[in-house]
């Protein structure tokens, strides 16, 4: 059971990266028109898309797209939970408050692989990748 956790965590936690890089997308108003911002809004436009016609953003938050990502994180608690209990759980406020958590840690652990990605690439590259551009465009605010 402990590796079927570890596989589902993973896969929660990779898919959750991408749903919080089209938040960072959006908010830094990168380029949707590059090869990687295309793969993040086709990876994240089929279940994003309908929430977006229940819920309406707030000037340039894109509330769907939070509330997403929160929910993934919740419902990674609860598979794993489900996973390691055998099936015998019941449902508990702590886990909206584990995938608050949970979101913001993975936001943080974004934003530091981005930063570490983007000085291993001023080394190596030469300026002229895609992904480079958009991480530039990412964090350049913030540099």
């Amino acid at each position: 059971m402990n590796s079927m956790s570890f596989l589902i965590s993973t896969v929660f936690d990779l898919y959750i990266m991408v749903v919080i890089l089209r938040i960072w997308l959006q908010a830094s108003r990168a380029d949707f028109y590059n090869p990687f911002s295309q793969f993040i809004v086709k990876a994240t436009q089929p279940v994003v898309a309908p929430l977006r016609r229940v819920i309406p953003s707030i000037g340039s938050l894109d509330l769907a797209t939070i509330l997403f990502a929160y929910l993934l994180c919740v419902l990674k608690f609860i598979a794993i939970v489900a996973i390691s209990s055998g099936g015998n759980f019941a449902f508990d406020i702590g886990f909206l408050f584990l995938g608050f958590l949970s979101l913001l840690k993975a936001a943080g652990g974004l934003l530091f692989w981005v930063l570490l990605l983007r000085a291993i690439l001023s080394w190596v590259s030469q300026g002229r990748s895609p992904i480079e551009y958009v991480f530039h465009q990412l964090t350049e605010p913030m540099l």
